[in-house]
């Protein structure tokens, strides 16, 4: 398996006992953002299958973090994967990234503002993954980039995308894409702040609710804080994608390898 040909980036430590948990009988695997890594995604995948089996039955949720695509380069192969991973396992949860939120109002309403402000933030590795050449990226007018970019993208894979979700609870945790508005309680969240939200989130150092578990924030390692856990590790520059496993009151890590691939 792929998992055992790949080094972690620094070692896993061992499950550590927590006040906070998941319910009995739950063994749930999160996942930063990929970022259009589906090598990365692939070697994970099987990371995460291997430390299911060596861990014995229970019941499994995945939950990915959001920001499948863009930046790297392969989207559409993430998307097609995580299509096949939501059909064959119906308890994984892929909650809606801000880039996303941006790409899907470019191919869905034709938004020559949106599809801007998608390049800008990476949605050229894309949309070149769905089959738009070097030469139509560099040629074309905005106005028919997006046109061709709209026949290229699968209405089944934008579907696909619009199901996303915004908020995933699971016993002491709460799985965002981005954070949370700290002043506000989970059920008053805005979506915005869900998908978008950074220092006012990252810079708070109070209480929650419950643990907030999410993406969006790229840092070096897992930052692990008593009200927060960021798990966006940059796969898509760094080539460590990492996921965190959760039962019962243990959390651990699995990470894919330190080069860029």
């Amino acid at each position: 398996m792929f998992g055992k040909l790949f080094k972690t980036s620094r070692p896993s430590p061992a499950p550590v006992a927590l006040q906070a948990s998941v319910p009995p009988g739950e063994r749930i695997y999160a996942i930063g953002d990929i970022h259009g890594r589906a090598d990365l995604l692939d070697q994970l995948l099987a990371m995460i299958d291997e430390d299911n089996i060596a861990r014995g039955p229970a019941k499994i949720r995945l939950i990915f973090l959001g920001d499948l695509i863009d930046r790297g380069p392969d989207s559409k192969g993430v998307v097609e994967r995580l299509m096949d991973v939501k059909a064959r396992h119906p308890e994984t949860h892929i909650l809606l990234g801000n880039h996303e939120e941006v790409f899907l109002q470019a191919m869905r309403t034709g938004s020559i503002g949106a599809l801007r402000y998608a390049l800008r933030i990476g949605a050229d590795t894309t949309i070149q993954s769905y089959g738009v050449t070097g030469e139509e990226y560099t040629r074309t007018s905005i106005e028919q980039l997006l046109e061709i970019s709209r026949q290229r993208v699968p209405e089944a894979h934008l579907d696909f995308m619009a199901d996303f979700e915004d908020m995933v609870f699971a016993g002491d945790y709460v799985f965002v894409h981005a954070g949370v508005r700290p002043d506000k309680p989970l059920d008053r969240q805005k979506i915005n702040d869900l998908r978008w939200i950074r220092d006012d989130f990252l810079d708070y150092r109070g209480t929650l609710e419950k643990i907030v578990v999410h993406g969006h924030s790229i840092a070096d390692a897992v930052e692990t804080l008593p009200h927060r856990i960021g798990l966006d590790t940059g796969a898509y520059a760094s080539g460590v994608l990492t996921a965190m496993g959760f039962e019962g009151g243990e959390r651990w890590l699995l990470q894919t390898g330190t080069g860029p691939g």
